[in-house]
């Protein structure tokens, strides 16, 4: 779900495009789940996700990346400059 690497952490993410609006909505298995206001057209759920995830941990958009699951609803995310602990907290809400 979230695993440290060199630069900061690695997400495994969910994503639930169309939504009413975009938040976190919680642990999806192995991963956390993630529901998108944009449509998953021309990667305009891609940008959502990558500017949700910047405003949330507080993070320039350019500290996060999509590695895997370009168009898949599973996704792999890293952001560079954030910890496992802040990470978990932010969008887990545990400590």
């Amino acid at each position: 779900m979230i695993t440290p690497t060199a630069e900061g952490v690695r997400l495994r993410v969910r994503v639930q495009p169309s939504a009413s609006r975009s938040e976190v909505a919680g642990k999806y298995g192995d991963a956390i789940r993630i529901r998108l206001a944009s449509p998953p057209v021309d990667g305009k759920a891609n940008d959502a996700l990558t500017q949700l995830l910047s405003n949330l941990l507080a993070v320039p958009r350019r500290a996060v990346t999509l590695c895997a699951g370009a168009g898949s609803r599973s996704k792999v995310v890293e952001v560079a400059g954030v910890d496992v602990a802040t990470a978990t907290r932010v969008l887990l809400g545990e400590d």
